[in-house]
Parts: C-alpha cells; sequence; structure tokens
C-alpha cells in the first residue's frame, strides 16, 4: 500500500474509541494488515477500517471479530459497520466527525 491507510480523521477516532495509549496504538497496528490484505477490494481503506472500528465500538474483542470478518468478506464488514449503503460516504464523515 503506497499511502498511510490510517488517515489524520481516523486516528481521531481510534484515540477517541481507545482512550488508552497502547490499546490505540495496538489497534493502529492491527489495522494495517487488513488495510494492506483488503487492498485488492479496491474499496476506500478509510472506508473499510472505519467500519472495523464502528463494529468495535471501544471495545477490543468486538475489534477482533471485526477484522476477522474483514478478512472473511469486506462486503459484510461494510454493511455490518453501516458503510454499505449508497450514503457511505455521509455516513463516515459523520462517524469521523470530532465529538
Amino acid at each position: 500500500m503506497a499511502e498511510e491507510p490510517i488517515s489524520a480523521r481516523l486516528h481521531k477516532r481510534i484515540h477517541r474509541d481507545f482512550p488508552d495509549p497502547g490499546a490505540a496504538k495496538g489497534i493502529e497496528g492491527a489495522l494495517r494488515a487488513p488495510a494492506t490484505e483488503l487492498e485488492r477490494s479496491h474499496e476506500s481503506p478509510e472506508r473499510l477500517l472505519t467500519a472495523a472500528l464502528v463494529i468495535a465500538d471501544g471495545d477490543v474483542d468486538r475489534f477482533r471479530s471485526a477484522v476477522r470478518l474483514a478478512r472473511t468478506d469486506w462486503r459484510d464488514l461494510l454493511m455490518a459497520g453501516g458503510l454499505g449503503h449508497e450514503d457511505w460516504p455521509r455516513v463516515l464523515d459523520e462517524e469521523l466527525s470530532p465529538r
């Protein structure tokens, strides 16, 4: 992957959902592998990774489940994360907006 898969606003969402610095760093590291694996989907890495964070909702075990789902079928990941419909750009912006 040529560019960093974790955008600035995704980075902020990770740190908001996982306030412990060690946990946030671990989540960021864990997101890099599926981002590379999902490159062949030709979907926005930010969209895919945000879907995993939405599913996780700040819970490490749910995050692990979301990563497994991504590896099974990225389309299911998008649907489960609420980013699988035509309105996904708006939903993505809402999920990554500062709160």
